[in-house]
């Protein structure tokens, strides 16, 4: 696994090797060893143990996000796609970060295998850019609903280009309403450690 960091402290895109022949390929999606060794350790000091896996299926033009959970229920996350290709964002929403509001958007398809680490802090999207896609993701802490926080997908602020028409954006009913970043009193503050 080969771990690139991005212009957002703690964010990191991961590759796998890949082993291929005629057959098809293998790889390793996921190694706790070598996922502790490589980014926890060194980049966020501590181990990060993922509790909870989830999955959704989405149709071209699904938007989901930008959500995150509020302390003491925060998650990072580490996500990849299985089938299709989405563009995934994360948006930095830490008090006092030298980045804040900057995001990152890096393209998941089934075809490069890459995942995308999160750490806490960060406010998670997708868009979908193909017919479907099957996006999986781990989370280090359980889901709470009550603990739910979200920013608006197309707050003008963030300048995030979701590689999508606008009149083919489709969002739930949750997502279509939430509040720009300079309106969100964000429970995350750069100074304690988001991991």
């Amino acid at each position: 696994m080969e771990v690139k960091g991005t212009a957002i402290e703690g964010v990191f895109i991961l590759e796998p090797r890949i082993f291929g022949d005629g057959r098809g390929y293998f790889f390793e999606s996921f190694s706790q060893r070598e996922f502790d060794e490589k980014l926890a350790l060194p980049a966020i000091g501590k181990p990060v143990v993922f509790v909870q896996d989830n999955e959704s299926r989405s149709c071209f033009g699904v938007v989901r996000g930008l959500h995150f959970q509020k302390p003491p229920f925060a998650q990072s996350k580490l996500v990849r796609v299985v089938e299709g290709r989405v563009l995934d964002v994360a948006v930095d929403i830490r008090k006092g970060s030298p980045t804040y509001g900057r995001h990152v958007a890096v393209e998941l398809s089934a075809e490069n295998h890459r995942q995308f680490f999160l750490p806490r802090g960060m406010a998670h999207g997708f868009a979908v850019l193909s017919e479907t896609a099957l996006f999986q993701y781990k989370c280090d802490n359980f889901y709470s609903p009550s603990d739910e926080g979200a920013v608006a997908w197309n707050d003008p602020a963030l300048g995030i280009d979701w590689q999508l028409p606008h009149d083919k954006v489709i969002l739930s009913a949750k997502d279509v309403n939430h509040p720009f970043l300079s309106e969100l009193d964000s429970p995350f503050d750069y100074t304690e450690s988001a991991y």
